[in-house]
């Protein structure tokens, strides 16, 4: 009777293991569910103070739309070269997996310090966020984004640090890796929008 309880517990504990994977995924949906409510909220706010400059500078002032379309360019093709390293995921290839992730943390990375410099810029001529309403909502929405970007490229280091460490891509590092594809494509997703309805509505 021990024996057979044991082996009943023992197929439970492996039933359970092969759900693990699939719940984390579907858990992460579920995070990427409130993000969506956070930008949403975000956008919201910058669409009712897309004209409150307070006598200020405005967007078609100080936008430099070639700058901005360069980061749009970085952020994209990033979310193509961590594809690839899905790719080398799936196919157990390490090497190809690591390399594709350093791709994409670059671009991040590249994306970044274009935006920081933007920042800089659109402060040191006088249009900050306290400057007026539309510049507040409008650093809040981007800086909000900016934010998930360096979070994303943090994880990124840490999974690449997992990666190399594990003997062979196992199922756990495959759906880490999953979930963070989830995270960067979504924030190629709210840039889109963000460079659609702030940047380029504001200049026209």
């Amino acid at each position: 009777m021990s024996q057979t309880t044991t082996l009943g517990h023992g197929h439970d504990v492996h039933h359970d293991a092969d759900h693990v994977p699939s719940q984390s995924v579907f858990g992460f949906w579920l995070y990427l569910m409130t993000d969506c409510i956070i930008f949403a909220s975000l956008f919201a706010v910058f669409a009712v103070m897309s004209h409150q400059f307070a006598g200020g500078p405005t967007a078609k002032d100080l936008f430099e739309i070639p700058g901005v379309a360069l980061e749009t360019a970085a952020l994209l093709l990033s979310s193509i070269t961590y594809g690839f390293a899905m790719i080398g995921a799936h196919k157990g290839k390490k090497g190809m997996v690591l390399g594709w992730l350093a791709v994409t943390f670059l671009l991040g990375a590249s994306f970044l310090v274009l935006e920081l410099r933007e920042f800089s810029h659109l402060i040191a001529v006088g249009a900050g966020p306290d400057r007026s309403a539309f510049w507040s909502s409008f650093f809040t929405l981007v800086g909000t984004h900016g934010l998930h970007v360096t979070f994303g490229l943090l994880w990124m280091i840490v999974l690449s640090v997992q990666v190399i460490r594990s003997p062979e891509l196992s199922e756990r590092e495959l759906t880490r890796l999953t979930c963070l594809s989830l995270f960067w494509h979504f924030l190629d997703i709210v840039w889109i929008g963000v460079f659609t309805f702030v940047y380029l509505t504001s200049v026209i």
